[in-house]
C-alpha cells in the first residue's frame, strides 16, 4: 500500500502557488518515505489535494538538517526547487516546533531558512545563481547567458525574443516585455517550455521592469502550467534584471498571485526571497486515491 494512503496533510499557497505538504519523517520502514511519480500525480487529482508543487518532508540525510524534501510538479516530475513551497514548509515546522530558524536539503542543495522581519513572513535563502550554459542547462553553448538566440514568431517580427537564461536549481528563462499581461503566455508556455535548446525544460517568464526597485512577472511553469506564484522565477528574473543593470540587487516583485522581496546578496552572491505563506486546510489521502498504483 503507498505510504500517503490515509496520511496526514496540509493544503497551503505561498502567494497564489497552490502546495501541498506531506511530512514522513516518522516512517518507520525503509523505502516508506518515498512517493512515486504515480502516487504524485494521484494527489494531484481532482479526487486529491490538486497542487502545484507537493512538498515531501524524508527523513534528514546530513546532520543539523530537518528534513530532505522532495518536491514534485502536478505532472509528477521533479523540481530542483520551489521556494514558495519552502515557506509554506517552514511555517509548518516553525509551527509545530518554536523554531525561528531551519535548515533543508533539497536535490537544489541546502537551504536555510528563517523567520522574516514580521510574524508572517519567512525568508529562504536559495542559494547562489548558476549563468554557464552547462549548468543552467541549455543545449547548446552559449558565452553569455544575459540575452540568448530565442524566439517566438516571424524572424523579421518576433513576439518574444532574446530571453536571459538563469538556473536557480532549475531552468529559467526571462522575457522582457512592455506589459506582461498582453501575451498569450498559455499558448506559448509549454512550447518554449519544451523547446529543444532546453534538455531538462524550463520555467518561461515574461518580467517587466517597472522601475529599479519592482519587477511584474507572470510565470508558466515547468511541469505545473500557468501559475499564480513561482517563488525561484521571481528570484531569478531579479538575478537577471541586476545583471543587466536595469535594476537593483533588492527589489519587489510583482506576481499574479501577490508580492515577494527578492535581494541578491552581494558578499556571496545568494538569492534572498521573503513572503508570506498561508494556510489552507489539513486533510488525510484517501486510499482509494492510489488503489491503481503499482
Amino acid at each position: 500500500m503507498s505510504a500517503l494512503a490515509n496520511h496526514a496533510f496540509a493544503k497551503m499557497n505561498g502567494i497564489g502557488n497552490e502546495i501541498v505538504v506531506v511530512d514522513l519523517r516518522d516512517s518507520a520502514a525503509p523505502g516508506r518515505a518515498q512517493v512515486s511519480a504515480e502516487e504524485a500525480r494521484a494527489v494531484a487529482s481532482p479526487a486529491g489535494a490538486p497542487y502545484d508543487q507537493l512538498m515531501v518532508l524524508q527523513p534528514p540525510r546530513l546532520d543539523g538538517t530537518e528534513a530532505y524534501i522532495t518536491i514534485y510538479n502536478n505532472d509528477g516530475s521533479e523540481a530542483g526547487a520551489c521556494g514558495n513551497g519552502m515557506r509554506c514548509v517552514v511555517r509548518r515546522i516553525f509551527e509545530k516546533t518554536g523554531q525561528t530558524t531551519a535548515t533543508f536539503q533539497t536535490r537544489a542543495g541546502l537551504l536555510n531558512c528563517w523567520q522574516g522581519p514580521a510574524p508572517d513572513l519567512y525568508t529562504v535563502d536559495m542559494g547562489a545563481p548558476k549563468f554557464g550554459w552547462q549548468d543552467i542547462p541549455l543545449a547548446e553553448e552559449f558565452r553569455d547567458t544575459r540575452y540568448i538566440e530565442l524566439q517566438v514568431g516571424p524572424i523579421d517580427n518576433p513576439v518574444l525574443h532574446s530571453p536571459s537564461v538563469v538556473s536557480m536549481g532549475n531552468p529559467h528563462a526571462i522575457f522582457w516585455v512592455d506589459d506582461v499581461n498582453a501575451y498569450d503566455l498559455e499558448r506559448f508556455g509549454p512550447l518554449l517550455e519544451n523547446h529543444p535548446i532546453f534538455p531538462e525544460r524550463a520555467n518561461i517568464t515574461l518580467a517587466h521592469i517597472v522601475d529599479r526597485d519592482h519587477i511584474t512577472i507572470r510565470t508558466w511553469e515547468r511541469g505545473a502550467g500557468l501559475t499564480r506564484a513561482c517563488g525561484s522565477a521571481a528570484c531569478a528574473t531579479a538575478v537577471a534584471a541586476a545583471r543587466l543593470k536595469r535594476a537593483n540587487r533588492s527589489v519587489e516583485i510583482t506576481l499574479p498571485g501577490g508580492k515577494l522581496g527578492i535581494e541578491w546578496r552581494e558578499r556571496d552572491d545568494h538569492v534572498l526571497m521573503t513572503g508570506t505563506a498561508d494556510f489552507e486546510y489539513e486533510g488525510r489521502f484517501d486510499p482509494a486515491l492510489f488503489a491503481s498504483v503499482a
